[in-house]
């Protein structure tokens, strides 16, 4: 049931930021956010830790703030991987970042 809501979240989120984010966009309709869903729970399961256990004393020296990095380099790997998602600046990868993470730790309630 866990998997489930957390894709579910992570499409969501990514419609969400094609919705409200200028410069961010999800093309190819409703397969590419289930394939692009996909592709970013499979990164935030694999890569994320591992940037995590490298990055913490940025993390720690920060208070958390790098954390946003973090994320915003698994939706632009997300973005490379899957070819469905165009970010066109930084600004927009940024705000779609901040969606993305929001969308998903209101869903982790219910999980």
């Amino acid at each position: 049931m866990a998997i489930i809501i957390g894709l579910f979240s992570n499409i969501l989120a990514l419609y969400l930021a094609n919705l409200w984010v200028s410069g961010f966009s999800v093309i190819d309709g409703w397969k590419a956010y289930l394939i692009a869903g996909i592709a970013l729970g499979m990164l935030n399961l694999i890569i994320r830790p591992i940037l995590k256990i490298i990055t913490f004393p940025l993390i720690t020296v920060s208070l958390g703030l790098f954390l946003i990095v973090i994320n915003a380099i698994m939706l632009w790997l997300t973005a490379q991987l899957t070819g469905y998602i165009v970010i066109e600046s930084y600004v927009a990868l940024l705000w779609a970042t901040l969606i993305v993470a929001t969308v998903n730790f209101i869903t982790k309630w219910f999980k």
